[in-house]
């Protein structure tokens, strides 16, 4: 039987406001397997960024337990984290962005510079290593971004709502060079969206979050085979599976 990559069990995050304390994630307990692909989508508001950031070790949680690879983690060395926005330094180059992490981990810069440009070539961003952010389009800036946060080799990729403030086109190129650069990489990747049929169609499995004080209310396993194309998207097996989240979310 596999064993799970990261187990959530019973997390719970309290903030304190001036008002009193607010509760953002009621009670969360899942599993993600090696390799899988797993979105999480719910309500806004519901803490499904609040949860990447306590798995990445920007937020301390309130109760809970969270292993990877059954053990208490380091999510500095074992999880990127690909944000909203690129965030990338304006003042360094390309390279020099995605080999940020390697520097902050005091690693030897030198010897992952081959691997900075091999993941560079896995996004398709050679020929633009000495380019800067602001020479690139959004989509390629977030490619980079993805290319730093894979540099350091991490055992999980939590990715939170990438392609949420590109174009419609845009993102849906973005969908699947996603799946591509997964697919290569043989990464586990946690992804947080607002949208079901995204979420439908990159997944292997889509976690439901309930309104705050958020609860999982489904676990839904997409059966959709793969590789996947944009057609998948016109299938009737891929119009059912939105149905049941939307079902689950109550909101039709």
């Amino acid at each position: 039987m596999v064993k799970p990559l990261l187990s959530i069990r019973n997390v719970k995050k309290v903030f304190r406001t001036r008002d009193g304390e607010l509760e953002a994630l009621g009670d969360v307990s899942f599993d993600v397997f090696p390799g899988e692909f797993v979105s999480i989508v719910g309500p806004s508001g519901c803490g499904k960024t609040t949860l990447l950031k306590i798995l990445a070790g920007l937020l301390q949680k309130s109760g809970g337990r969270i292993e990877v690879d059954e053990e208490s983690f380091d999510p500095t060395r074992e999880v990127g984290f690909v944000f909203q926005k690129p965030l990338l330094l304006h003042w360094r180059k390309v390279i020099d962005n995605v080999l940020l992490p390697i520097e902050i981990l005091k690693m030897d810069r030198k010897a992952m510079e081959k691997k900075a440009h091999a993941l560079l070539d896995l996004v398709g961003l050679t020929g633009f290593e000495n380019s800067y952010p602001n020479e690139l389009s959004g989509g390629m800036q977030q490619r980079v971004s993805i290319a730093r946060a894979l540099i350091h080799d991490p055992k999980l990729l939590l990715m939170d709502e990438p392609f949420g403030a590109l174009d419609a086109i845009t993102r849906e190129r973005m969908n699947l060079e996603l799946l591509r650069i997964w697919q290569e990489a043989k990464k586990t990747i946690l992804f947080v969206t607002h949208g079901i049929n995204e979420a439908v169609f990159l997944s292997d499995r889509v976690i439901v979050l309930s309104a705050r004080p958020s609860r999982m209310v489904q676990a839904l396993d997409i059966g959709l085979p793969r590789p996947r194309t944009l057609e998948v998207r016109t299938s009737p097996e891929f119009g059912r599976y939105a149905l049941a989240i939307y079902n689950s979310l109550e909101i039709i």
